[in-house]
């Protein structure tokens, strides 16, 4: 096979103010200790060749010593030395923009990391001084008496309350430390006299015990490491974006990727500020986690979401709906359950109650002092409210309900909880008018809500749930099994009408598993009767330590397992730490804070006599027998991504074959010596990267087809048409210049075949690129996709 070479000629970078226009993005996982901006540097000329226009780069803010992903920035001010400092993050914009590219950053506005108060210079002059530090105040912190502190700042780091017997005095530096083990805690002037017990004492703030419950600060989530800024202050604003400004005035980067919005007291005004900071013109995107059919607001000044959405429709299109039957009854076998959307449905309002009542209490007992405060009320009690409080967030269908498009969602949820538990009724109508007042209440509410469905879903139900793991990512639906071409094409003429810039993506650093393990586990639905029929006899010989956990493992190995059957060292060292998070996240049998170490090491030596018994052998068997399907979905969902509308990102990697799971392991080092070598031997390079190259170079050499052009879907007929997705792009709908086509459900494709089903293609000569053959009018699929899965064609130009 013959692939076609498009050449990316005149792609310029951005002028100082009038930044480069984002036509693609590749995301580089940035670590002092393994890929640095003079590795991003060395890696431009591979990028440029690929076809990317812009690199995306993880957190570069000075971060935690040791951070593997930046997202617990210490300080906000400073570049990371060890990344190569601003010296080094300059040179890398300057030498993209020499080649035509530009650079796209990830920023952390919600937190900042305080594992090691030393290293945060804010975080310590808060310690140190409390409520009188000047910074006191760029932090949210929680001093009432009810939350256990005294008008001090409680930090749960003892492994026991009486640990406060074992703190000590370091008095080997500059300044006296309360030291804790290998802890260290600011000592304010003047009272390091006596043991560590009485200094501790006279401190601002507390120490307790890790599972006290008590927290003096909100928290990203339940992460006890990682403190929230009060960025909806102007001047706090100001002072953690100072360095992200000056690489504004000095034109370093084209566009920001917002990290958790859904934290900020206030998104809509912080993304308003944002706006006005970078500018009119830069590409500005959000991580926004959108609920079933919840629509992106509008009325936001950004430019689209992170892309979960995109991942979700094309995970779904693929998944063949005649398999449901089959996946049920395993489920139900396993499992108990069938894993369908209404039992998903129960289970997220069990576990949100689960972790309001518990993880996210203090943030609960926080909201419902908001609420007498802003309300005035003292006749209910603390538990009615409490009880009201979480009823009405467990019921939240969405991260957070304060969006211009979901005003309606609240009213009804307080209407239908009072009908269905009058015993509500008076403190629900409390919560109702804290909520029309919009101030502090309202606030707490919308970051409890977002806190609640994160740990509920994403890091517990998503662990439990096993029909087929596939769906479900961050923003998924794993309650829909499916969705249909139908569906599809009006999803994405939505994004190409509303949201042309938005990003799409199939792999990130919080997917819990890559592309293209969720591409193969996905096939599991087209041989559905098979899996259950196979899955059954290796269960029966290999018995898992607990059947539902198993059902979920073994969609994992089945996704992971390696073509030739050889489970190295390497590999089976990560399958033991995916199980092992994948078993405390899941939360039955084993948890973070409570490790059930016996259950764990019979879940790992369970997976070693798989790995290394007859039934491994047989895993082997089945993945060469799918192997085909599984390519179909590999490279045709990431044709459509490539090619649809939205600003599609690669990630790091991704242009080969992935079998990355959950991070850390999504963030292991990359190959880039071997993807190098392929942009010279493109013809015989594997299908998926001839794909991405040629995909991301048809972006640059025709920038006016994608983003913000046309979107036409593209209707087969005859008998197998429901088999093919294609859409046009182009400038307009009537200047369709390319094609995407990708084959779906191709284990019954195969048995059927294409006979009879052609497609019409818009007027013109059309060269498809990746086999070098031409096309024009009426085509019969079969001829257009006899060589590979997937087409990607452009019309010729007319004749002179």
């Amino acid at each position: 096979m013959t692939t076609v070479d498009v050449e990316a000629e005149g792609v310029t970078g951005g002028d100082a103010g009038n930044p480069a226009p984002v036509q693609s993005t590749y995301r580089l996982q940035m670590r002092g200790d393994e890929f640095t901006f003079a590795d991003a540097i060395d890696l431009l000329d591979y990028l440029e060749g690929l076809g990317v226009s812009h690199v995306y780069l993880s957190p570069v803010l000075t971060a935690t010593v040791g951070s593997t992903h930046g997202y617990d920035v210490v300080d906000p001010g400073t570049v990371s030395e060890s990344l190569g400092g601003r010296d080094g993050f300059e040179k890398l914009s300057r030498e993209a923009r020499e080649r035509g590219m530009g650079l796209v950053v990830d920023i952390v506005p919600n937190h900042v990391g305080v594992h090691d108060p030393r290293q945060n210079a804010w975080w310590w002059d808060v310690l140190k001084h409390g409520p009188a530090s000047r910074y006191a105040r760029f932090f949210d912190l929680d001093l009432a008496a009810d939350n256990g502190a005294d008008g001090r700042i409680a930090l749960p780091v003892l492994g026991a309350e009486d640990d406060v017997r074992e703190l000590t005095v370091d008095r080997s530096g500059d300044e006296p430390m309360l030291a804790y083990y290998d802890k260290r805690f600011p000592v304010a002037p003047g009272t390091d006299g006596g043991t560590g017990e009485e200094v501790h004492a006279r401190q601002a703030y507390r120490l307790v015990a890790w599972d006290s419950g008590l927290i003096g600060y909100r928290r990203f989530f339940t992460v006890d490491d990682l403190a929230a800024v009060r960025v909806e202050d102007p001047d706090i604003f100001t002072a953690t974006h100072e360095q992200i400004s000056s690489w504004m005035a000095d034109d370093l980067v084209d566009g920001i990727r917002v990290d958790h919005p859904d934290g900020l007291a206030d998104p809509a005004g912080y993304l308003a500020r944002l706006r006005e900071l970078v500018g009119p013109g830069r590409w500005l995107v959000i991580e926004k986690i959108l609920g079933d059919a919840e629509p992106l607001d509008a009325t936001l000044p950004v430019d689209g979401t992170t892309g979960y959405d995109a991942l979700g429709e094309l995970s779904a299109v693929f998944v063949d709906p005649a398999g449901e039957p089959w996946l049920n009854a395993l489920s139900r076998k396993f499992t108990g359950n069938e894993g369908d959307a209404a039992w998903l449905r129960a289970r997220e309002h069990d576990l949100k109650r689960s972790v309001l009542e518990n993880g996210l209490a203090p943030e609960v007992r926080r909201l419902v002092r908001a609420i007498r405060r802003d309300t005035g009320d003292h006749e209910c009690t603390d538990k009615s409210l409490h009880d009201a409080v979480v009823a009405v967030a467990a019921h939240l269908p969405v991260y957070r309900a304060d969006y211009a498009p979901l005003t309606t969602l609240l009213p009804r949820i307080v209407g239908d909880l009072a009908r269905t538990h009058p015993s509500l009724d008076s403190a629900l109508a409390v919560f109702a008018r804290a909520m029309a007042f919009g101030g502090e209440s309202a606030t707490r509410f919308g970051q409890v809500c977002g806190a609640a469905t994160a740990k509920a879903v994403e890091d517990c139900l998503f662990y439990r749930a096993a029909r087929l793991i596939s769906l479900q990512e961050v923003g998924g639906q794993p309650g829909r099994l499916s969705i249909t071409p139908a569906e599809f094409h009006l999803a994405w003429t939505h994004r190409a009408q509303h949201w042309p810039r938005a990003m799409t993506t199939l792999s990130t650093h919080d997917t819990k598993r890559s592309e293209d393990v969720r591409a193969r586990i996905g096939v599991l639905s087209q041989v559905a009767e098979e899996w259950a029929r196979r899955l059954e006899s290796w269960n029966d010989r290999a018995p898992a330590p607990d059947p539902a956990i198993g059902l979920f493992l073994w969609q994992t190995l089945f996704g992971v397992w390696p073509r030739d059957g050889v489970v190295t060292a390497e590999l089976r060292e990560r399958i033991h730490e995916y199980a092992r998070k994948a078993l405390r996240e899941n939360g039955t049998r084993s948890t973070w804070t409570e490790v059930d170490e016996d259950f764990e090491a019979a879940v790992t030596g369970w997976l070693d006599r798989v790995c290394d018994g007859p039934v491994g052998g047989e895993l082997t068997a089945f993945v060469a027998e799918t192997e085909p399907h599984t390519a179909a979905v590999s490279c045709g969902q990431k044709l459509l991504q490539l090619l649809g509308p939205g600003v599609p990102d690669v990630y790091q990697g991704t242009e080969l074959w992935d079998d990355s799971l959950v991070d850390p392991d999504n963030r292991r080092r990359v190959d880039f010596a071997t993807r190098r070598r392929l942009l010279d031997e493109i013809d015989s390079a594997p299908t998926k990267f001839r794909v991405v190259r040629t995909a991301l170079q048809l972006r640059r050499t025709r920038p006016d087809s994608f983003v913000g052009g046309a979107y036409v879907p593209l209707l087969a007929s005859g008998p197998a048409a429901r088999h093919l997705v294609a859409f046009g792009r182009g400038p307009t709908s009537n200047e369709l210049d390319v094609i995407a086509c990708a084959s779906r459900h191709t284990v019954s494709l195969a048995r059927s075949g294409w006979d009879g089903t052609v497609l019409d293609l818009p007027d013109g000569q059309w060269s498809e690129l990746l086999s070098g053959r031409s096309f024009s009018g009426r085509v019969g699929v079969a001829d257009l996709l006899k060589e590979l899965p997937v087409a990607a064609l452009v019309r010729d130009p007319d004749p002179v």
